[in-house]
C-alpha cells in the first residue's frame, strides 16, 4: 500500500466514526481534527520521499477495476499534484479548527455531520489529484461534489440551497461532457491498440497522435470540464453565489482547493494528451484568461459583501494562472503552478479572517464595518498581510508567482501580459480599499456600534453606545500561524516549491515540444 493510498483512505475511516458521534460535538471535532493532523504529518514523509529527478509518476499503484474496459483503480503523483495534495492536507485542520470559532453551525445541526463531510471531501479531493486511470478521474471528480453540495445547501447562508444547486448543476453538466471526450480518446486508443484504455501514460501517447480536427473536439470536452471548476469567464458565474453562501471552512476548500482541480486538469489531461489542439486553441483561452483578470478585479472592487468580493478576487487570480499555462513558457507555467499553491494560501487567510471579522460583528457586509483596528489591532494586521499576499506585494509568497507568469508571458504573448498586468494594479486598489473600509478610519458601522462586555473584550472609547469587540485569541492564533509562517517564508524562500513543481512542468512542456517557447 502506498502513501496515496494511506492520505485517501484515512480520512475516509475518519469520516466513519465522526459520522458516529453525532450526539457529542466536542468529541467529533477532536476526533476529525487528530485525524486531519495525521493526515498532515503523513504528508512530511511524501515530501521527504519525493525525487524530483526520479519518474513522472511516483508512489504509483494499480489494481484491477473493470478489466474488460480497461478500467483501474490507478495512482500516482508528480510534483504538482503533490504541492496540491500538501495544500488540502493543510488547510483541513485549519477548517475543523475554526469550527466555533469562525464557523458556526445552523441551528438543529451537529459537529459530527458536517466534520465526516469535510474529511470526505478531503478524500476524494487527494484522490482526484492522485488518479492516474482518466475514467476514475472522472468519477471522482464528480462524486466529489456530493459532499460540497451537502456543506453549502446544509450548512451555508439564507440563499444556500440555490447556490449548492447551480455549483451542483455546473459541475456535473462540466464532468458528462469530459466523459463524452474522455470515451473518444478511448476509442482511438482501441483503434490503434486493438484493445481500449483509461490509462492516462498510454493515452497521452496515442491521443496525441491523433489528427487535430479530433484532437480539438476532444480537448473542448475536457476544457469546458475544467473551465467551468476553474473558474474562467464566462463560465464563473456558480462562483460568487457558491462561496458566498457557503460556511467559511467550506469557502476556504471551495475556493482554495477545489477550484485547482480545474487548473490542474489543463496540466494533466489538456496539454499532455491533445497538444495540437492545445497549441490551436491556446489564443482563445488567452482571451479568456485576461478578460478574467480584468473582469474579476473590476467587479471585485464593487462589491459590497466581502465573500463576494474574494470570491472575484479569485475569478482574476485564476486568470492569472490560466494565462501562465497557455503562455507555454517554462517560467510562465512554473509560476502559474506555484500561484495555485499561493492563492490557495494567501486566499485561504484572507477567508479566514474576514470570517474572524464576521464572528465578531455578525454581518458580511463591507459597509458595516469601519476602524475595526482601532480595536481589534491583531486581526487588522492579519487583514492587512492576507489582503497583501493577495495583491502579491514583493515579500510575500504570491509575489513570485505572478512575476514568474508575467515575465514568462511576456516572450510569446506581450499583448495579453500587459492587459493582465492592468489587473496587478487594479488588485492594490481593491485590496486596499476592503482594508480602508473595515480597519481604518474612525469606529462605526452597524456590525460595531452596539452594546456589549465582558471579559478579555476591547470597547471602542469613541462610541456612543459602545460594542465589545475581542481582539484576536489564542486560538485564533495558533489557526492563522501556519498560513502566517508560509505567507512569509515562501515570500522570502520559494525554492523548495519551485524545486519540487519544475520537473513536472518541464514534462508538460516537452509534451508539446514548445521547451523555451518555441
Amino acid at each position: 500500500m502506498t502513501w496515496l493510498l494511506v492520505l485517501i483512505l484515512l480520512p475516509l475511516v475518519g469520516a466513519a466514526v465522526v459520522a458516529g458521534l453525532k450526539h457529542n460535538d466536542r468529541l467529533a471535532t477532536l476526533t476529525a481534527l487528530g485525524v486531519s493532523l495525521l493526515e498532515l504529518a503523513l504528508i512530511i514523509p511524501l515530501w521527504a520521499g519525493y525525487q524530483p529527478s526520479g519518474p513522472r509518476l511516483q508512489q504509483a499503484t494499480t489494481m484491477d477495476w473493470i478489466p474488460s474496459f480497461g478500467v483501474h483503480i490507478s495512482f500516482g503523483m508528480d510534483g504538482i499534484a503533490l504541492v496540491m495534495i500538501a495544500v488540502i492536507a493543510l488547510l483541513v485542520p485549519i477548517v475543523i479548527g475554526g469550527l466555533g470559532t469562525f464557523d458556526k453551525l445552523p441551528e438543529g445541526r451537529n459537529a459530527g455531520g458536517f466534520l465526516a463531510l469535510i474529511l470526505v471531501q478531503e478524500a476524494l479531493t487527494i484522490g482526484v489529484f492522485a488518479a492516474t486511470d482518466v475514467f476514475l478521474f472522472y468519477v471522482l471528480f464528480e462524486i466529489m461534489l456530493i459532499p460540497m453540495y451537502f456543506l453549502i445547501g446544509a450548512y451555508g447562508g439564507p440563499n444556500r440551497q440555490y447556490a449548492a444547486v447551480k455549483f451542483f448543476l455546473y459541475s456535473f453538466l462540466g464532468g458528462l461532457i469530459m466523459l463524452a471526450s474522455a470515451i473518444g480518446a478511448y476509442s482511438l486508443a482501441a483503434d490503434k491498440l486493438g484493445k481500449g484504455t483509461f490509462d492516462w501514460a498510454t493515452l497521452v501517447t496515442v491521443v496525441r497522435d491523433a489528427p487535430t480536427g479530433t484532437q480539438i473536439w476532444l480537448f473542448l470536452g475536457f476544457f469546458l470540464a475544467f473551465a467551468i471548476k476553474a473558474p474562467l469567464v464566462p463560465f464563473h458565474t456558480w462562483l460568487p453565489d457558491a462561496a458566498g453562501q457557503a460556511p467559511i471552512g467550506v469557502a476556504v476548500l471551495l475556493v482554495g482547493v477545489l477550484d485547482k482541480v480545474g487548473t490542474f486538469g489543463f496540466l494533466r489531461y489538456c496539454i499532455p494528451m491533445f497538444p495540437e489542439a492545445s497549441k490551436t486553441l491556446a489564443p482563445l483561452v488567452l482571451v479568456l484568461a485576461v478578460l478574467g483578470v480584468l473582469y474579476g478585479s473590476i467587479l471585485a472592487a464593487g462589491q459590497r459583501d466581502m465573500k463576494r468580493f474574494i470570491a472575484y478576487v479569485s475569478i482574476a487570480h485564476f486568470g492569472f494562472i490560466a494565462l501562465g499555462i497557455f503562455a507555454f513558457t517554462p517560467q510562465a507555467m512554473v509560476g502559474s503552478v506555484s500561484y495555485m499553491l499561493n492563492h490557495s494560501l494567501a486566499t485561504g487567510m484572507l477567508i479566514v479572517v474576514v470570517g474572524m471579522v464576521v464572528a465578531r460583528g455578525g454581518s458580511t457586509r463591507i459597509s458595516d464595518y469601519g476602524g475595526m483596528a482601532k480595536v481589534t489591532p491583531l486581526l487588522g494586521g492579519m487583514l492587512l498581510l492576507a489582503g497583501l499576499s493577495t495583491l502579491s506585494l514583493p515579500g510575500t509568497n504570491s509575489f513570485i508567482s505572478e512575476f514568474l507568469v508575467l515575465l514568462g508571458s511576456f516572450e510569446t504573448q506581450p499583448v495579453f501580459s500587459i492587459l493582465a498586468t492592468v489587473g496587478m494594479v487594479l488588485a492594490a486598489a481593491y485590496v486596499l480599499w476592503l482594508y480602508q473600509r473595515i480597519m481604518q478610519g474612525p469606529v462605526r458601522g452597524d456590525a460595531l456600534v452596539g452594546v456589549g462586555g465582558g471579559p478579555g473584550t476591547a470597547i471602542a472609547p469613541e462610541l456612543g453606545a459602545k460594542k465589545a469587540i475581542r481582539d484576536l485569541t489564542g486560538k485564533e492564533i495558533a489557526i492563522l500561524a501556519p498560513m502566517v509562517v508560509l505567507i512569509i517564508g515562501l515570500g522570502f524562500y520559494p525554492k523548495p516549491v519551485l524545486d519540487t513543481v519544475t520537473p513536472s512542468v518541464q514534462a508538460t512542456m516537452e509534451s508539446v515540444a514548445v521547451q523555451g517557447g518555441k
